[in-house]
């Protein structure tokens, strides 16, 4: 009988556990970017299964983000790019892969920084590596348009050559801004 008792009492507690490792999962998995998004490791998204408003396959999205907050830790990714990647995600969740160059994405501001090649970034920042590059390198590979303003690099004594190669320089953030709303592309600010 006592036997009986601990082999039950095994068996509970084994389902408990269990049960406790599937739920730790399930919560951890909703708050990463899920397997085979369109920018992995970034822009963790979350399920709405009740959400009134979900991305349209019936739309084009063209849309045009404004990144201007910088980090306070510059060892973490920017939380404003890291935006981007998210609405990408949530667009490819919905089966929705906007059109190469549809979504871009401006610094300018105290995100300029966040452009800069690691050489250039590690000398301006105690030696620490830019933890924005591979970010850019994702979003790039979705087809976002990552642009810095060159106004915002010479007010920060940035030279053209310290950017990294994947991002695009424009005479300024003020025209980029204006140009792509007068084309349609909806401005989304940090």
């Amino acid at each position: 009988m006592q036997q009986r008792l601990r082999m039950r009492a095994a068996t509970a507690a084994a389902a408990t556990a269990l049960l406790l490792a599937m739920t730790t999962g399930l919560t951890q998995a909703q708050t990463q970017a899920p397997a085979g998004t369109a920018v992995p490791g970034f822009g963790a998204t979350h399920t709405a299964p009740r959400a009134a408003e979900h991305p349209s396959k019936s739309l084009r999205y063209k849309v045009l983000f404004s990144v201007t907050q910088g980090n306070d830790d510059t060892t973490k990714p920017n939380a404003s790019l890291e935006k981007v990647a998210r609405f990408i995600n949530l667009l490819a969740a919905d089966g929705i892969r906007p059109v190469a160059g549809d979504v871009v994405a401006v610094m300018h501001g105290k995100a300029t920084p966040i452009v800069m090649d690691d050489t250039a970034y590690r000398a301006r920042n105690n030696g620490a590596a830019n933890p924005n590059l591979e970010l850019i390198d994702q979003l790039k590979k979705a087809g976002v348009s990552v642009r810095v303003c060159s106004q915002a690099l010479a007010a920060g004594s940035i030279t053209p050559e310290a950017v990294d190669k994947r991002v695009e320089i424009d005479v300024a953030a003020l025209t980029t801004l204006a140009n792509l709303q007068l084309r349609g592309y909806a401005l989304i600010p940090d």
